[in-house]
């Protein structure tokens, strides 16, 4: 079986998450001579050598979590929290360690993921579901050195599944609650120098009301997603091969536009792919990518009950090339290096309801970012792990740009692991923001600069792990929507070029914001028991001098979460268990005007397995059905129940 979490009680609590990830935690800390290693380093390291927080999830442990998409895996790790706008597929932010949402990278399978269109630029968790992943890999705190200035809050990696046999396949097929159905399969194999798979999942459900029942959404809101995955690599010589990857995403999802039920639905189309050429020199010391990566994303918004349907268009694309190398200089000396170059476009437009209107024309925007990086890292005596980096980012419109990144990690014999890291970041302002009917050209980057300091603790054979983590970030020239009244004089109030046309607001540099905290860990096994849990204290707050807002909570990010869970294997092939997720109060907007109150989730998972390859698996979600909010006026699921079959063969 594969080991998701060792040396790090940063992972062991991702076992908070289910009983299945507490039992892959326990067990994990506790084999001695096992080695994970991470590839969102950019390079294969063991966790040992990393200085940042990480959260790894391995296959068996997402089967485990029995989880439809992926915002459901990461919520209960430390240090996350995340915004739905309703059910499944729903317009869904993730924040890590409060960062804003579009202040974290999300890469899946190499290629970095953002949607030019978008408000912030960032990722939108809408239409991620497991699917074939096989990994996830989350780093918290600044990664702009090796991922990129927009690398705020964090990155997170994920790794479609790659054969290992001539031949193989899965299935994992369930259904429950508001007539949910979810069917994956995948097939793959090697032949000689060929490695091939390919896998599809089709998702529905009747939904809720995106508008929250408490505030009269009746009618249901359903969603219906189906995404396709494959990838294949072929090895021409010893140490030369070419790969291709490619995933694509199609929803269709129902919402509630202005507070109220209604007809509306979108549609969401996401591509991407890959395709790169693998080369090492110097007897595998010195290895080497070029790679190109594409994203496509069109979304569309429709009410069949206006005059003219669609309310809503967008597209935006990311053409990538890159050049990645690493060299092992000795045994305790290596180097990460590399150059990107990224261009972006976008175009959106709002057509208005009447045909009388003329459709306006698109807002439009392109961008251009060259970077250059490099990474060192030296083991000056054994235990001791210590790197620095570099990078210089040079927008097309924003000039040049230097960032920093330091950190060590410690490894003594008493089973005690030290870790620190300060990092850098640098995030231009989205298309979006800078020229969609809301942009502002006179715009400046957003700056930030992040430490963290953590210590964990083995004990009793590695049957108890303990540890903590501070974290601090400051946030600079943060950009922020400004509401313009129906009265307004700001000039910046008309839209550019036509001072009769008013518009509701505008994006603004305004905005100072600080966050620091504290994730504390346990993990405790004994035998089948295993016992664990994680606690996150996050201060996120606006330290913007002089405004009205100065030392309010940033929206929607709890000041405190907490998870814990319990589990129990049998020896007969049963495992059940129970997961407990706590959030504290948090607030819907910046003048922490409208509070979104605290809430309890209490699960209940269970696991049998018929046979080495297939198992039968059900669980009930939120059994006390608590209501809750996590943007203000929107539902959330109440209880729910599902069961299901997977196989691997």
């Amino acid at each position: 079986m594969n080991r998701v979490f060792r040396h790090s009680v940063s992972l062991a609590v991702l076992a908070a998450s289910s009983p299945a990830l507490a039992e892959e935690a326990a067990h994990a800390a506790a084999a001695e001579g096992e080695t994970i290693i991470v590839t969102a380093t950019r390079a294969p390291l063991t966790l040992d050598e990393i200085p940042a927080s990480i959260a790894v999830l391995d296959k068996a442990a997402i089967d485990r979590a029995q989880d439809i998409g992926v915002t459901e895996l990461l919520l209960r790790t430390p240090g996350i929290s995340i915004s739905r706008n309703g059910g499944y597929g729903t317009a869904t932010s993730l924040r890590i360690r409060g960062a804003e949402s579009d202040h974290s990278v999300v890469i899946i399978d190499g290629v970095k993921l953002n949607d030019p269109s978008s408000t912030g630029g960032g990722f939108n968790f809408t239409n991620l579901l497991v699917g074939d992943i096989a990994r996830i890999e989350v780093l918290r705190g600044p990664q702009s050195i090796l991922w990129g200035s927009q690398a705020i809050g964090g990155v997170v990696n994920i790794v479609t599944a790659s054969p290992e046999k001539a031949l193989e396949a899965s299935f994992d097929i369930e259904a429950g609650s508001r007539q949910t159905v979810s069917a994956r399969a995948a097939i793959g194999g090697k032949t000689g120098p060929l490695s091939w798979r390919i896998g599809g999942q089709r998702f529905t459900t009747d939904g809720i009301s995106s508008h929250a029942k408490a505030f009269g959404g009746v009618e249901r809101d359903g969603y219906r997603n189906h995404n396709l995955s494959g990838r294949a690599e072929l090895a021409l010589t010893d140490n030369v091969s070419v790969e291709v990857r490619g995933t694509y995403a199609s929803g269709r999802v129902q919402f509630d536009g202005f507070n109220a039920d209604s007809a509306d639905y979108g549609l969401n189309r996401e591509f991407v792919g890959y395709a790169g050429v693998n080369f090492d020199l110097a007897g595998g010391r010195f290895q080497n990518r070029i790679a190109y990566g594409h994203t496509d994303t069109n979304r569309d918004n429709f009410n069949p009950t206006r005059a003219r349907p669609q309310s809503f268009e967008a597209d935006g694309r990311n053409r990538r090339w890159e050049y990645q190398g690493s060299f092992a200089v000795s045994e305790r000396v290596s180097a990460i290096f590399g150059a990107e170059n990224e261009r972006s476009d976008f175009r959106s437009r709002s057509p208005a309801a009447s045909l009388a209107t003329p459709l306006p024309a698109f807002a439009r925007g392109e961008a251009e970012l060259t970077s250059a990086y490099g990474q060192i890292s030296v083991e000056p005596v054994d235990g001791l792990t210590l790197n620095g980096g570099v990078r210089y980012d040079d927008h097309d419109r924003y000039g040049g740009q230097t960032l920093f990144a330091a950190g060590g990690v410690w490894r003594l014999p008493t089973g005690t692991v030290l870790r620190a890291s300060y990092g850098e970041g640098f995030k231009a302002p989205s298309l979006f923001q800078l020229f969609s009917e809301f942009g502002n050209v006179g715009l400046d980057p957003e700056a930030a600069k992040g430490w963290e300091a953590g210590i964990e603790q083995h004990l009793l054979d590695r049957q108890l792990v303990v540890g903590a983590t501070w974290f601090d970030r400051t946030t600079t020239n943060q950009i922020i929507f400004n509401s313009c009244s129906a009265t307004a004089t700001d000039p910046l109030c008309f839209a550019p070029g036509n001072p009769a046309a008013r518009r509701f607001g505008y994006y603004l540099n305004v905005a100072r914001a600080e966050a620091h905290g504290v994730e504390a860990a346990a993990a405790l096994t004994l035998g089948g028991l295993v016992l664990d849990g994680n606690y996150s204290w996050i201060v996120a707050e606006d330290r913007s001098p002089g405004t009205a807002n100065f030392g309010k909570w940033l929206p929607r990010r709890p000041r405190h979460t907490a998870n814990a869970s319990i589990s129990y294997e049998f020896p007969f092939g049963l495992t059940t268990g129970a997961a407990l997720r706590w959030s504290g109060k948090s607030f819907d907007n910046a003048s922490n005007a409208t509070r979104l109150g605290g809430y309890t989730l209490v699960d209940l998972r269970a696991e049998f397995a018929l046979s080495d390859g297939v198992k039968l698996f059900a669980r009930a979600e939120n059994i006390f059905d608590e209501q809750y909010m996590t943007a203000f006026r929107y539902g959330s699921l109440g209880r729910s129940v599902y069961a299901g079959i997977r196989g691997r063969f």
